[in-house]
C-alpha cells in the first residue's frame, strides 16, 4: 500500500523523482512502473501495471453500450500511458498528462492505497480547503458505506 504525501517538482523535460518510499513499495511488490492517466478530479491517477490490470478487467465486463461506461472508457482508460522509471527514479510525464493535470514545476505527490495521485501545488491546495471544510459530511458518508459493507 502506498501511504504518504510528498512535494517535489518536474524538471524542465517533464520528469518527475519518484518518492523513495513509493519506489520502495514498486520494486518489493510490484514492477518499477506506473501507468498514469487523467483523474477526474484534475490531478493525474498513477497504478502500478498489475493494478492497472485489475481496473481494465473490471471496466470490460461493464456494460459496453452504456453511455457513462463508453464516457469512463474514453476519458480514464484512454487516456493511461506506461511510465517506466528511470535508472534515478524518475517517472516521464507526457506533455498531454501535464497539461491536463497543469503540472508545471510544483508537484504534490498523494498515496491513497493502491493509488497515487499527482496534483499541482494550486489545485491541491484549493482540493484540501474543499476538503477540510467538508469534514462532517465526509465522515458522514463513510459512516454510511460502512454499514452497507457490513
Amino acid at each position: 500500500m502506498f501511504r504518504g504525501r510528498f512535494e517535489h517538482t518536474i524538471d524542465a523535460k517533464g520528469r518527475l523523482n519518484v518518492p523513495a518510499r513509493v519506489r520502495e513499495v514498486l520494486h518489493d511488490r510490484y514492477s518499477l512502473a506506473l501507468m498514469v492517466t487523467n483523474g477526474f478530479d484534475g490531478c493525474l491517477d498513477c497504478y502500478p501495471l498489475s493494478e492497472w490490470a485489475v481496473l481494465e478487467e473490471t471496466a470490460s465486463r461493464l456494460p459496453q453500450h452504456n453511455k457513462e461506461v463508453k464516457s469512463y472508457q474514453r476519458f480514464y482508460l484512454s487516456a493511461a500511458i506506461e511510465c517506466p522509471l528511470d535508472g534515478q527514479g524518475r517517472i516521464l510525464l507526457p506533455p498531454s498528462l501535464r497539461s491536463y493535470a497543469e503540472l508545471e514545476k510544483d508537484v504534490v505527490v498523494v498515496c491513497t492505497g493502491k493509488k497515487i495521485e499527482l496534483w499541482s501545488r494550486e489545485r491541491w491546495g484549493a482540493e484540501l480547503g474543499d476538503i477540510k471544510g467538508s469534514g462532517s459530511e465526509i465522515c458522514a458518508a463513510i459512516a454510511a458505506l460502512e454499514q452497507l459493507h457490513r
